[in-house]
């Protein structure tokens, strides 16, 4: 099946490589890459300053305790006005829109953040979620953060309860579910290099490519 634009949307569990696959896989195809190139795109878009954006990024319910009852502080931050209209809702739609453009625009990688969802319609879309041993991840998280492995599993727990609640509350899917993508793949077998590489072939043997 021959498409004008490529999208390829990766979804990962933390410290699973996934946003480094993702890299490869957009240098490979000669895809533009997107990840956190989203909030900057989405604050353009509104006018909102980037934080509101980052501290929304894949957490349903971090808006009320960002916000809370003193928009004088979203003036200052936006230099806009602030009429108590915004919402989690607003900003994802703020989001999808921009990353919408971007499908339109050229082949493109995007990580995380519902891309799966958003661009479901799309006949060039290809979605993969990546995983890795827990010990591994864990050992990863815990060399970037430079704490101890228990920390590390905390700190995983956390960040993953928030991107599964944002996933599922905004695309009714179950997040890193096998159902709920083209491919899921354990990087922790044959490594990044290798488990992009057969991502890829996957893809061209779908597409063509």
């Amino acid at each position: 099946m021959t498409v004008d634009n490529l999208i390829i949307s990766v979804g990962r569990q933390l410290g699973s490589g996934g946003c480094e696959i993702a890299k490869t896989l957009a240098e490979h195809f000669g895809c533009k890459f997107y990840d956190r190139e989203l909030i900057n795109m989405a604050a353009e878009r509104s006018g909102f300053n980037p934080k509101i954006f980052e501290r929304h990024d894949e957490n349903h319910g971090a808006l009320k305790t960002f916000f809370g009852p003193v928009t004088g502080m979203l003036e200052r931050m936006t230099g806009t006005f602030y009429n108590n209209s915004i919402s989690q809702e607003s900003l994802f739609q703020i989001q999808s829109e921009a990353i919408w453009k971007a499908s339109k625009e050229s082949s493109c990688v995007f990580v995380g953040r519902c891309a799966d969802y958003i661009l479901r319609k799309n006949p060039g879309l290809f979605t993969v979620f990546i995983t890795a041993d827990e010990e591994e991840r864990t050992e990863v998280v815990a060399q970037r953060l430079g704490c101890d492995m228990e920390t590390a599993r905390k700190f995983i727990e956390k960040k993953e309860a928030e991107r599964a609640a944002y996933y599922n509350y905004y695309t009714s899917k179950q997040w890193g579910a096998a159902q709920s993508y083209d491919l899921c793949i354990n990087s922790s077998l044959l490594g990044q290099e290798r488990t992009a590489e057969i991502i890829a072939n996957i893809i061209k043997e779908k597409f063509g490519r």
